[in-house]
C-alpha cells in the first residue's frame, strides 16, 4: 500500500524580536498564542490555523544560550543563526512537514545525502489561552541542499501532541482558515526536484512553464522562477542567487472582503494581484502574504 506524502506542517519565519511580530501578525488580523521558550535559547508566538498548519514566528530569547546549543550540534539553532546572518533578523527560513516517524526520515535522509545534521528531541511547556500549561514534545529530522545555504526543511514528529482544541486560537479576524502554497524561488527548480521528492516522502509533482508544483498531503509547494514569483505573487527576486529561498505564503480565506476590510480598518497597506491580496509581514527580506478565496 502506498502511504501518502507528508503534510505540511508549519513555517518558520525569523523575526528580530517576538513582541514585533506579534504586533505585526495582529495589524494582518491573525490571533496570536502566548510566547513560548525552547529549551535552547529561542522562542516563538505561534498562530494556528484550522487546517491543523501554523506559523512559527522564531525570535532569540538568549544569544548565550543559542551559542552554547550551536556548540552542541542544534542543527534548528546553527541554521536559525546561520539565515539571520547571511540574510537578515526577519524573514522565512524553514518549510516543516508533519511525520509519524522522524527516525524514518532521518535515515531516508542520510541515504538519500541530504540530511542537515543529528536529530533533535526536545519538549517545552504551551500556555493555553485560559490559561492552563500542557507540555509539548518533538522529534526533529533535518534536511538540506548544500547549493541553498538559506533554507531548512525538516520533518516534526510529535511525542506530546498539541492540544487538539484550539478553536479560539484558530479564529482569525481576516478570515484565514489555513495555508494553501510556499513559494519557494529557484532560478532553476527542477534541479531541486528529488530533494523535495525525499523531503515530502513520494509528493506529484507536476512541471509548468515557472516551475515545479509539489504537492504534500495537505498544500502545495511551489518552486517557482523569478518569472513566476512575479507573475504569480507581484515580487521581484534576482537571478544572482540560484539556490532555493522561501518568499511567500498563500492563504485560504472564505472572503476576501473580510480580509481587505480587516486591513483597511488597521491600515495596512496592501496590493492587488489577480485574484489575490498581497501584504508584506516584515520589510525587505519578509515573507510575503497572499490572500486567496479558497473553499
Amino acid at each position: 500500500m502506498t502511504s501518502l506524502p507528508h503534510p505540511l506542517d508549519h513555517l518558520v519565519l525569523p523575526t528580530i524580536n517576538i513582541a514585533l511580530a506579534r504586533e505585526r501578525l495582529g495589524k494582518l488580523g491573525f490571533t496570536v498564542a502566548p510566547d513560548a521558550r525552547h529549551p535552547f535559547g529561542t522562542e516563538n508566538a505561534c498562530v494556528f490555523f484550522s487546517d491543523k498548519t501554523y506559523l512559527e514566528p522564531l525570535g532569540v530569547a538568549s544569544q548565550e544560550q543559542c551559542e552554547a546549543s550551536f556548540i552542541e550540534g542544534n542543527v534548528f539553532v546553527a541554521r536559525d543563526q546561520a539565515y539571520r546572518f547571511r540574510v537578515g533578523e526577519d524573514g522565512f527560513s524553514a518549510v516543516v512537514f508533519g511525520t509519524n516517524d522522524a527516525v524514518a526520515d532521518d535515515e531516508r535522509f542520510k541515504a538519500a545525502a541530504i540530511s542537515a545534521g543529528p536529530m533533535l528531541d526536545f519538549s517545552r511547556p504551551m500556555k493555553m489561552p485560559d490559561g492552563t500549561e500542557t507540555v509539548a514534545g518533538f522529534r526533529l529530522a533535518f534536511a538540506s541542499d548544500l547549493r541553498s545555504p538559506d533554507l531548512l526543511a525538516f520533518s516534526c514528529q510529535r511525542i506530546n501532541p498539541l492540544p487538539t482544541d484550539r478553536g479560539v486560537l484558530e479564529r482569525h479576524a481576516n478570515g484565514v482558515s489555513g495555508i494553501a502554497r510556499v513559494a519557494i524561488s529557484a532560478t532553476r527548480p527542477a534541479a531541486f526536484r528529488s530533494f523535495f521528492e525525499e523531503v515530502v516522502s513520494g509528493p506529484k509533482v507536476s512541471e509548468h512553464s515557472f516551475g515545479l508544483t509539489v504537492r504534500s498531503a495537505n498544500a502545495d509547494i511551489e518552486l517557482l522562477t523569478p518569472e513566476g514569483m512575479e507573475a504569480f505573487y507581484d515580487l521581484r527576486v534576482g537571478n544572482e542567487d540560484p539556490g532555493l529561498r522561501a518568499r511567500a505564503i498563500l492563504f485560504k480565506t472564505r472572503d476576501l472582503s473580510v480580509t481587505s476590510s480587516h486591513f483597511a480598518a488597521n491600515g495596512v497597506t496592501y496590493t492587488r494581484k489577480n485574484n489575490r491580496i498581497l501584504a508584506r509581514l516584515a520589510p525587505e527580506h519578509g515573507a510575503v502574504f497572499a490572500f486567496e478565496e479558497i473553499a
